[in-house]
């Protein structure tokens, strides 16, 4: 399907590029199609294509250099552990004191992939050891490397709010995490 996504507080194609107004960016499938001026990609694609406004600046996803150290060094507990080990990331003597399976690192790497993901992290570095982390990174679509925005690339990006918080997380034009 083709999508517009037409941030309203303009784009950036690189994170550390400036940001150009009145730009937005057509989908097609998993891959950039167009940038440009949202009128033109309006113009262009508009009978045939949904359109997405954000309250934001959309702009590739951010990388995290220390994805290995966040999935494969600390626990992500279960909403159902709340009460017994709170709901942040364990590190150090509280991880070790945990028993954890393969299954049971397998499901924390899958919780950290969803933080990361409402952070707007599209790619992260890796390699991972242990092979149920390797396997929560690869199924959720998460890159080895980011990419800036550009015509025939995976669409993988993220829409930033003013408050530097997340509002969309997209992987190959999917969108894979939206703030309620």
């Amino acid at each position: 399907m083709l999508t517009i996504h037409h941030p309203w507080g303009g784009l950036r194609a690189e994170w550390d590029g400036p940001v150009t107004p009145g730009q937005a960016v057509a989908v097609d499938g998993g891959r950039v199609a167009a940038l440009g001026p949202y009128e033109e990609l309006l113009a262009r694609y508009g009978e045939r294509a949904r359109v997405r406004e954000w309250h934001g600046v959309l702009g590739p996803g951010r990388y995290e250099p220390d994805g290995a150290a966040l999935l494969e060094a600390a626990y992500w507990p279960d909403p159902r552990e709340a009460a017994d080990l709170g709901t942040e990331p364990l590190t150090g003597a509280a991880l070790a004191a945990l028993d954890l399976t393969d299954t049971r690192w397998g499901a924390s790497a899958r919780r950290g992939v969803q933080r990361l993901l409402a952070r707007g992290v599209t790619a992260l570095a890796g390699p991972f050891a242990r092979a149920s982390v390797r396997t929560a990174v690869e199924r959720s679509g998460l890159r080895a490397a980011a990419r800036p925005l550009a015509v025939d690339v995976d669409a993988d990006f993220a829409v930033l709010a003013d408050d530097g918080g997340c509002l969309v997380t997209a992987l190959g034009g999917r969108l894979v995490f939206r703030r309620a």
